[in-house]
């Protein structure tokens, strides 16, 4: 280490020529908001120095604007649909180095199996990929998961140097109620001086003292500005998110000021195939920032500098010397148009496109996860059948359900409202341990017509989803899932029209990003052509159907959940 110390101090004094020298750069200078125009000398993978300096090699960067790789302060790669290693190639393309990781999905399936897949795929890519333990695994006990994690079982991984912390405690009323399982997760991270992610939205006062007092730093699910406001009086750092289905970007702006903004920063939480190749990844949330009034030098602090220090992630976040030189290269700074992405100095994405390859790792542990009992003929029957039933009504763009009680009325074995719109019967079959468990329940509003949908990507658990206008193709569906081993697919009249696999955990292809995202533009048209309402992603709607911590009405494999009561119901 002295000697190159020594080394790199020699190319910064300018007594030894650097290996890499950027020319007439215009630097975004994160630490003091400046831009201004300078060289910039890489050497061994570092920053030397800013100034006037030789290289080895020079780069004339003339128009151009540097600016430090960018931070996502909290994603689960999963909800890409892809492996680590091919979500690195479409990110860093984009201009994101690093991120934060909360392997939640994989481990809701595989337990401390898909934690450790997950850190393994994320070796040898040029995208630091920083992990949080799932800390709710089951994310509720109104479900059935694959795996549950308590905090004996996450010892194991919490000193690992890729583990930065204990990830989103979504299980804040037992954390304010003093539980003692999820306390113990919050001793054992403090322990080793590990940080603690936030997941609270909607709670504030006194419980939200009670929540933030343990060590909760951060936050990504503020709404309002009022929430953000709150949180941040109470020391918390405050993401703000652009997700796919949540984007909460623009309402929290109100919250930024002078004082504010150096504890604020950008995160994707769940960004799915289209969006990332269509819009983005953090370079859209800068964006997006800078198209609703956020001072462009300051919407890239937020998604460089503030993240690492949220983190303590040292020497990264900005350009200076002694900092990796995780670079991004931008032909100009309103439109974030990413020219080059450096990774510790050497080119790595250039003009959209990875400069690098993955090497592949051995998944056969995350393979084959649906487990299911065979299905009886008469599986998905409702046990009794009233004239007024409780129907989950679906809301566009939302993830959000309205509980209807709704006149029914049954003809041929279908549901229809009394307007004789037609409702569809969704169920949730447990596929982690063969139980046979079913929660079956309706829905109105996506407009399914002689067919069936079903999916292994149903929050947080991961059960199969399917929902359908007859049980014959529900069950047909269901069974394809299972014979791929996981995904997405599309049965009519017995026959499967289309399906997409996800073998890994029944979340992740093995395929690329942009192969994933032409097998979901092929079974959108697919979905659409049989009634399926524009107002709705099927395949997104159905993964949150499943999930019963938001209102107001799900189904789990145990049955109809009210969430607003915290209870299960009866159909009827």
């Amino acid at each position: 280490m002295r000697d190159t110390i020594m080394a790199m101090i020699d190319v910064a004094t300018g007594r030894a020529k650097s290996q890499l020298v950027f020319k007439n750069i215009k630097l975004i200078n994160v630490f003091t908001g400046e831009i201004y125009k300078t060289d910039v000398a890489v050497h061994d993978g570092y920053i030397a120095g800013i100034g006037e300096y030789e290289g080895a090699v020079e780069l004339d960067m003339e128009g151009k604007y540097m600016c430090p790789g960018f931070i996502d302060g909290h994603v689960h790669i999963e909800s890409a649909l892809v492996t680590p290693g091919e979500f690195a190639k479409a990110v860093v393309a984009r201009g994101t180095t690093a991120v934060i990781a909360d392997p939640h999905e994989i481990a809701n399936v595989k337990g401390i199996a898909g934690i450790k897949y997950m850190i393994e795929g994320a070796e040898n890519i040029p995208l630091d990929v920083h992990i949080m333990l799932p800390s709710c695994v089951p994310a509720t006990p109104f479900e059935n998961a694959g795996s549950v994690l308590k905090a004996e079982d996450l010892l194991e991984l919490i000193n690992h140097p890729k583990v930065l912390g204990l990830g989103e405690l979504m299980d804040f009323p037992n954390i304010i109620g003093c539980e003692k399982s999820i306390i113990n997760k919050i001793v054992m991270a403090k322990n080793v001086n590990k940080y603690m992610d936030g997941h609270a939205p909607g709670i504030s006062g006194k419980d939200l003292s009670g929540y933030v007092l343990p060590g909760v730093r951060t936050e990504h699910e503020c709404s309002t500005a009022e929430e953000a406001i709150e949180r941040l009086r109470l020391g918390m750092h405050i993401m703000f998110r652009e997700g796919s289905a949540a984007r909460n970007l623009v309402d929290l702006i109100p919250a930024l000021n002078d004082s504010t903004i150096s504890r604020c920063l950008l995160c994707t939480d769940d960004r799915h195939p289209e969006d990332i190749l269509k819009e983005g990844h953090i370079d859209n949330n800068i964006r997006v920032a800078i198209k609703n009034g956020i001072d462009p030098v300051k919407a890239i602090q937020m998604a460089t500098i503030n993240a690492a220090r949220c983190y303590n992630l040292q020497n990264i976040g900005g350009i200076a010397p002694g900092y990796k030189a995780n670079l991004v290269i931008l032909n100009d700074l309103e439109n974030v148009d990413v020219y080059q992405v450096y990774k510790k100095g050497r080119l790595v994405a250039q003009e959209g496109k990875a400069m690098f390859e993955i090497r592949s790792i051995n998944d056969s542990k995350m393979r084959n996860s649906v487990n299911i009992k065979p299905l009886e003929e008469k599986c998905f029957e409702f046990k009794t059948v009233s004239e007024q039933m409780r129907v989950m009504g679906l809301i566009p763009h939302s993830l959000v359900t309205k509980d209807l009680k709704l006149n029914v009325i049954k003809k041929d074995g279908k549901f229809y409202t009394e307007n004789e719109e037609q409702l569809l019967k969704i169920a949730v079959v447990e596929r982690h341990h063969a139980t046979g468990n079913i929660g079956l329940g309706l829905v109105k509003g996506m407009g399914l017509k002689n067919g069936s949908i079903a999916s292994s990507v149903a929050h947080d658990s991961h059960n199969i989803v399917v929902i359908g206008d007859n049980d014959e193709d529900m069950r047909k569906a269901v069974q394809h899932l299972q014979e791929i081993g996981g995904g997405i697919s599309i049965v009519s009249d017995g026959e499967v029209k289309d399906s997409f696999a996800l073998p890994i955990g029944g979340l992740m292809s093995d395929r690329s990003l942009e192969e994933v995202q032409d097998s979901l533009e092929r079974m959108l048209k697919v979905a659409y052509d049989m009634g399926v309402s524009r107002d709705y992603d099927p395949f997104m709607t159905l993964a949150f159907l499943a999930l019963p911590v938001i209102p107001e009405l799900k189904v789990t494999d145990l049955g109809l959940f009210d969430v607003v009561n915290f209870k299960f119901v009866e159909q009827k």
